[in-house]
């Protein structure tokens, strides 16, 4: 890894949207591609704040909308490094939607982002370390080594049986 270890909270982006007319469907909710889109933007400078690199997006992990976000409502996107490999980092991102004027805020995603970190040319190069520090950092960390063998087996570039970390969970010694 290069240079020195950082935090999880020198990478953590707040980024706010405001839903307008052009980002919504035809019953007034927020696109779901939309979401998607503004999620890339701040886990993407999230993960360049830890890297100090160009960063482009590798994997997005499973989405899910648990509550609609509706025209008018305030975006809030929290995007935090949870943990660096070799040349990538994975993001977390909680998503919250806020309807000002009856003061209700509701989570409606979570997610992970993983990204690889660039050189000019387009060369993948390292990224610094993460040392987790709060006990919500230190889970979020040593669960990243299981999500990782997922991701690698779902895109079909490890074998199930080399997921160490995943068998663990399901298989005694």
């Amino acid at each position: 890894m290069s240079t020195k270890a950082k935090s999880p909270k020198n990478s953590h982006t707040i980024m706010n949207e405001l839903v307008l007319p052009n980002d919504t469907n035809t019953l007034n909710n927020l696109m779901g591609g939309r979401l998607l889109h503004w999620m890339d933007i701040a886990a993407a400078i999230s993960a360049q704040k830890h890297c100090n690199r160009i960063v482009v997006t590798a994997s997005v992990d499973n989405v899910s909308f648990k509550h609609a976000i509706k025209l008018g409502d305030v975006i809030t996107i929290e995007a935090k490094v949870t943990r660096s490999f070799n040349t990538s980092v994975e993001v977390r991102l909680d998503v919250w939607a806020e309807n000002i004027p009856s003061g209700t805020r509701a989570k409606s995603n979570e997610a992970y982002y993983t990204f690889v970190a660039v050189d000019q040319s387009g060369r993948t190069i390292p990224v610094p370390e993460l040392k987790p520090e709060t006990e919500e950092e230190i889970e979020l960390y040593n669960g990243a080594l299981r999500r990782r063998q997922l991701r690698l087996i779902l895109g079909g570039k490890m074998e199930p049986n080399d997921a160490s970390e995943l068998k663990a969970l399901f298989f005694k010694d």
